[in-house]
């Protein structure tokens, strides 16, 4: 950012144009899960002036403005910047949002988050690699990137963790109420991810070991989908999946693995 607070443009912004379709809402879940994430929100406090990038933010701003309003609410004095490749999204800034262009290069500014959000579903798997490495060397020393995928309305969605070494972690959210089995999130797997989706994969594996968790967990039916996922991710831990317990009642269903669960094996 210039002195006055302004942001400076790139001459040449780093990615491609993407369709730029959102909704209302649509990030919701990760937005939550940002939120209450101990280590986002201990870094977002560390900082006298933190700032956050959402990264693609689309035809509407109205994601990047709900970010920071969430963002906000538990480490007020967040600054966040919504940047966009296409200079026609670029709006004006509203509700203490600062709005400009950049891509990968995050515009020079040297964020200590950034939310990149169905911006690599529309590149080759080969990208993604670099474009990870591009808003990592523009991190703020101990910074940390949110990299995922979601549908049209936000009720299944899967993301990435990364800080500047590399991946650390996966998660799955979704809606209860409208998602039959764990591995209904598949289609909406990261692009890192979601080609490697076959039999005798780490990320296969995952998934349908969370199917037969779900479907052991079905006497507890009754007591809701909620429920029903509590005790399935908790049996998905005794058979010895590290995935996370959370302790506090959560809206979404979630599973989160540290990354090397799931990193695709390389040739």
């Amino acid at each position: 950012m210039g002195p006055d607070g302004s942001v400076r443009t790139a001459s040449s912004p780093e990615g491609q144009i993407t369709r730029g379709t959102t909704n209302l809402n649509r990030l919701r879940r990760v937005d939550r899960w940002m939120a209450g994430r101990a280590e986002i929100v201990e870094l977002l406090r560390s900082h006298r002036d933190p700032l956050a990038v959402d990264l693609g933010y689309g035809d509407r701003p109205d994601t990047a403005v709900e970010m920071s309003r969430r963002l906000r609410a538990v480490a007020p004095r967040t600054t966040l910047v919504g940047l966009e490749i296409d200079p026609a999204r670029v709006v004006d800034d509203r509700d203490g949002v600062r709005f400009a262009r950049g891509g990968f290069e995050l515009a020079g500014l040297r964020p200590h988050l950034v939310r990149a959000f169905n911006v690599l579903r529309q590149y080759d798997e080969s990208q993604v690699g670099p474009a990870w490495a591009r808003m990592q060397s523009g991190l703020a020393p101990g910074g940390l990137i949110v990299e995922g995928t979601c549908d049209e309305i936000g009720r299944r969605c899967a993301w990435i963790l990364l800080d500047a070494d590399g991946p650390r972690s996966l998660t799955l959210a979704w809606d209860p109420e409208h998602t039959d089995r764990p591995s209904d999130i598949a289609p909406r797997l990261p692009k890192a991810l979601i080609h490697h989706n076959v039999p005798g994969t780490p990320i296969h594996d995952l998934l349908t070991a969370a199917d037969r968790c779900w479907d052991s967990a079905a006497p507890y039916a009754a007591y809701g989908r909620r429920v029903r996922w509590q005790h399935a991710r908790t049996a998905l831990h005794a058979q010895g999946v590290p995935c996370e317990l959370p302790r506090r009642r959560l809206r979404d269903n979630v599973l989160t693995v540290p990354w090397e669960v799931v990193a695709p094996v390389r040739p």
